[in-house]
């Protein structure tokens, strides 16, 4: 059976190396929301680097999920000082447990104040699509999708919670949290 991926990425205010407040909080509820998330029901994977730094995102080595890059967008820096962003890149079971872990808990909290933390950028900050039950997603792939999304409607190639998709690229609807 298909895993949903799902490749999420916005540009921050102030770079990962910030000493301020603001960025020290971020990384503590990121930390704490990838440990809620990762013993969610239906949550597989996501991309780490083997071992890379705090806020080495650039040149690290991410095995299977590939070479780290971002949307052509992106126009802040790429070094270990100057990068200002966050990007994960996951696998589900399914559309509604990747729902549900973004939606409620932890994250969801975070997702309260995310405004905080990031710039509003006019793009998507998110994008899911289907891959074979044995496939790893590339962060090439995440970043060719969203910016699919970008340019064009959701489809099943690149789509949102709002407007997703089976994998049979039938249209889905995810009922409960907002959604009918």
């Amino acid at each position: 059976m298909p895993h949903l991926a799902l490749y999420t990425f916005s540009v921050l205010k102030s770079p990962l190396a910030d000493p301020a407040p603001l960025t020290d909080e971020f990384y503590d509820i990121g930390e704490a929301v990838y440990r809620e998330i990762g013993q969610r029901s239906g949550y597989l994977a996501h991309a780490e680097a083997a071992d890379a730094e705090r806020g080495v995102l650039f040149g690290a080595d991410w095995g299977a999920w590939g070479e780290f890059t971002v949307p052509t967008w992106y126009g802040k820096g790429r070094t270990r000082e100057t990068t200002a962003l966050a990007a994960t890149l996951s696998l589900w079971t399914g559309l509604r447990p990747a729902f549900d872990a973004i939606y409620t808990g932890l994250h969801r909290a975070a997702l309260n104040r995310r405004y905080d933390w990031f710039e509003r950028t006019g793009h998507p900050n998110y994008v899911a699509w289907w891959v074979s039950d044995d496939a790893i997603p590339t962060w090439r792939d995440g970043v060719s999708r969203l910016q699919h999304l970008h340019d064009h409607d959701p489809a099943p190639h690149a789509f949102t919670f709002h407007h997703a998709f089976a994998p049979d690229a039938t249209p889905a609807r995810l009922k409960g949290n907002g959604y009918a």
